[in-house]
């Protein structure tokens, strides 16, 4: 059983979602937004951890042997919720184990280092590694509710692992804050992106709510239908 699934974003008009840009037509409509959706986590990609929470420089394991089968760790007992990371391979190095007052809890794939995973457990940092060659996200969902007891997720960014949540099925709504401004540039991440198969057929969502929020933004959220 998997936790009920958000995706969350701030976008330009034109749905891109760069964060310098978005920070400039937008002030704190994200934010009150998704308080009022009440997830006790968030989970983010590798680039968005790396850009806001991360240490600069990436890991480098003296002997990098790999886990190698489904292993999990859960390093604080009782907390209210987390603050979620995918790094597929297990690159990214923290200064605490907390982020945004919750505590971490990093998701690799069985290709990660033994050596990552124990400087994680040496930091009190949980973690899952889970799927042989990429995380396997259905199965990484399900853990987080049986083993962590997370209920209501939000994803945060980026368009990437936005898209991946998307191509798997596992999205429950989609959450978006329009700020008043347009990006226009070429090759700038939409909202949901990164699907190669071409032939992807559209999401038909469903509109559940559109509330003005702030000063200029508009709040959408949608539904999948059933």
């Amino acid at each position: 059983m998997k936790p009920y699934i958000v995706c969350h974003m701030m976008a330009s008009i034109d749905g891109r979602i760069d964060c310098e840009m978005t920070e400039r037509i937008g002030g704190d409509e994200y934010y009150d937004a998704l308080e009022q959706l009440k997830c006790d986590s968030t989970l983010a990609g590798r680039v968005t951890m790396q850009m806001h929470y991360a240490l600069p420089e990436p890991f480098a394991p003296q002997d990098a042997t790999p886990i190698g089968e489904l292993s999990i760790h859960k390093a604080i007992e009782g907390a209210s919720g987390y603050t979620i990371a995918i790094d597929t391979k297990g690159s990214l190095r923290w200064p605490s184990n907390m982020a945004d007052g919750l505590p971490l809890l990093v998701i690799t794939s069985e290709q990660a280092s033994k050596e990552y995973l124990e400087t994680l457990r040496g930091q009190r940092i949980s973690w899952m590694a889970v799927g042989k060659e990429h995380i396997d996200l259905a199965q990484a969902v399900d853990i987080l509710h049986t083993h962590f007891g997370v209920k209501r997720l939000a994803i945060v960014g980026g368009g990437h692992i936005n898209g991946a949540f998307l191509e798997a099925g596992l999205l429950d709504e989609v959450s978006v804050v329009v700020g008043a401004g347009i990006d226009g540039r070429a090759g700038m991440t939409a909202v949901f992106d990164g699907i190669a198969d071409k032939a992807y057929p559209t999401t038909i969502l469903r509109l559940e709510q559109v509330e003005r929020i702030g000063e200029n933004s508009v709040w959408l959220r949608y539904s999948f239908p059933k």
